[in-house]
């Protein structure tokens, strides 16, 4: 009898380890107590260790042949063991068996069931209870492989500036583009974006992304930019559309994500993938920090943005990873998405193959080498030219001529570091040269320009999660080939982009970002400068 107690005070030891320990190990099922490697037969508690494990069985042990069961315990620990074997000789006395059962046994169990009456009914309720709300939730469960998660911003932004120069995207008759002056100020705005991610894994180790998104913003400063340049310039990341018109219902982002070979190595694939969240990150200047479009990623990397194809990723060292990837365009914004237009498909309109390597000098480090190749069709053949990245504005041949394409190599450096506790540094530095094809060959030429950003971020300012960041962004620097520029070249100063963003977490899913942007011989043009104030709330679940 007493072997019997000891026994059980052995094995609710044990049901108390499993607990604690059971998010790191499972266990398994014992048939002779001389599986386990830290029970001998000199312990006093072995005789009534064997006598459960080889009578009853109901003693487990991990997954190491151990079983631990030296270390002090509750009442309510004690009584989780006691209603264990309570259910296992239930289960042998219902399959007639009875004669299995040692009467002295019984006995015992029978005062023990008196003395911890309390403590397995208590039990009894925490089980029944656990019971309910697993029905409940299985019920009302959204799925079995999908997570929904979303992100709400709210926008209010305002903008002012003193007759800005801009240019329209048309040559005069004498050949140079037209300016004009943006003598009204425009309203303050109020607008709204909406993200809802479907993620989800059939193996644990995989990813099916299903985002889709709506928005109706139009900021301010895309009233005092140059034609060409929407969205760029001034434009809070959130203060968009998320498609070609207000208020739609667009898919944003199609891929599934999944190990190949090794977890070391993953591979995306899909009809749209985000070309942002697989190339040129940057754990300060992003999106959800609050710069601009002009300062939360390189200027001139990727018009497609999202595109069809597929990203290969791999992890060399903890110091090295690379990724090589294609995207042919298929996004929110384009009007011929032409990687499922059947007259330029997969290979043969607007694309672009980008391989990173990514190095981390020290832990909270990360420099990012980009090199880029990028063809870039004209969309219905649009007479002039609305190129987008890396040819930041609208261009022609030089003469008011059509151009039919051009082909860039576009080479970037990125990085950021965490020098210490609640002070960073980052910055960005890109270059392209770009052949451009005219309809008329003999107007064909080159292009360059380049672009710079470089910043200081200070996690946790003034609270956990915090972040305030300061950059300095020179977008569109051309360095040759402005004859080509119907829009976008200004008088050959260089805009400069000041940007003041704080974020401020409100709560677990509630962050506030006051914003401010002042930008310098703003569309290129000297002494042409406006101003951008904007308060993003952002609800995430």
């Amino acid at each position: 009898m007493c072997s019997f107690v000891v026994a059980n005070i052995a094995w609710a030891e044990e049901v108390r380890v499993r607990e604690n320990q059971t998010r790191k190990t499972n266990i398994v099922q014992v048939t002779s107590v001389s599986e386990l490697s830290d029970v001998q037969p000199t312990d006093w508690a072995f005789v009534g260790l064997q006598s459960l494990v080889e009578r009853y069985g109901c003693i487990e042990g991990y997954p190491n042949r151990t079983y631990l069961g030296g270390r002090a315990m509750t009442r309510y620990e004690f009584s989780a063991g006691l209603n264990a074997c309570l259910d296992k000789m239930n289960e042998i006395i219902s399959a007639g068996l009875s004669d299995k059962v040692n009467r002295d046994d019984l006995a015992t169990l029978q005062r023990l069931q008196e003395e911890f009456a309390a403590e397995l009914a208590a039990l009894k309720g925490r089980v029944d209870g656990l019971e309910g709300k697993v029905k409940t939730l299985e019920a009302q469960q959204f799925s079995t492989t999908t997570k929904l998660s979303g992100l709400v911003a709210f926008n209010i932004t305002g903008a002012s500036g003193e007759n800005v120069k801009r240019e329209t995207g048309v040559r005069l008759p004498n050949g140079s583009p037209q300016v004009v002056t943006v003598k009204d100020k425009p309203n303050l705005t109020f607008s709204g974006l909406v993200w809802l991610n479907l993620n989800t894994s059939f193996t644990g180790k995989d990813n099916l992304t299903t985002q889709l998104a709506v928005g109706n913003g139009n900021s301010p400063a895309n009233e005092f930019v140059s034609a060409g340049q929407f969205n760029n310039t001034g434009v809070p990341y959130f203060d968009q559309t998320s498609g070609a018109a207000t208020n739609t219902l667009i898919l944003r982002e199609l891929s599934y994500t999944f190990p190949i070979f090794s977890d070391n190595t993953r591979l995306t694939i899909g009809p749209r993938l985000n070309y942002y969240k697989i190339f040129d990150d940057n754990q300060f200047a992003n999106i959800f920090n609050g710069g601009t479009f002009n300062s939360t990623s390189s200027t001139f990397l990727s018009l497609v943005n999202r595109g069809a194809g597929a990203a290969l990723s791999h992890q060399f060292s903890p110091q090295f990873s690379g990724t090589v990837g294609y995207l042919a365009e298929s996004n929110e914004f384009a009007t011929n998405n032409d990687a499922s237009n059947p007259t330029r498909g997969l290979f043969g309109g607007t694309n672009i193959l980008s391989a990173e390597l990514v190095y981390k000098p020290v832990k909270d480090a990360n420099i990012r080498l980009n090199y880029s190749r990028y063809n870039l069709q004209n969309d219905a053949l649009q007479d002039p030219f609305r190129a987008g990245e890396p040819l930041l504005g609208i261009l022609d041949d030089g003469f008011g001529g059509r151009l039919n394409n051009a082909q860039s190599n576009i080479y970037s450096i990125n990085f950021d570091w965490l020098v210490a506790r609640g002070f960073g540094v980052f910055g960005r530095y890109a270059f392209n040269d770009t052949n451009v094809n005219a309809a008329i060959a003999s107007r064909s030429g080159t292009l360059n320009a380049q672009s710079f950003q470089a910043g200081l971020a200070f996690p946790d300012l003034f609270k956990e999660g915090a972040i305030g960041v300061i950059s300095l962004a020179m977008p569109n620097n051309i360095t040759s080939g402005k004859r080509f520029f119907v829009s976008g070249s200004g008088d050959g100063t260089n805009q400069l982009d000041l940007e003041l963003w704080y974020k401020f977490p409100i709560g677990r899913n509630i962050t506030i970002s006051p914003n401010f942007y002042y930008i310098f011989n703003a569309n290129n043009f000297s002494n042409n400068n406006f101003w951008v104030a904007n308060l993003t709330t952002r609800f995430s679940f």
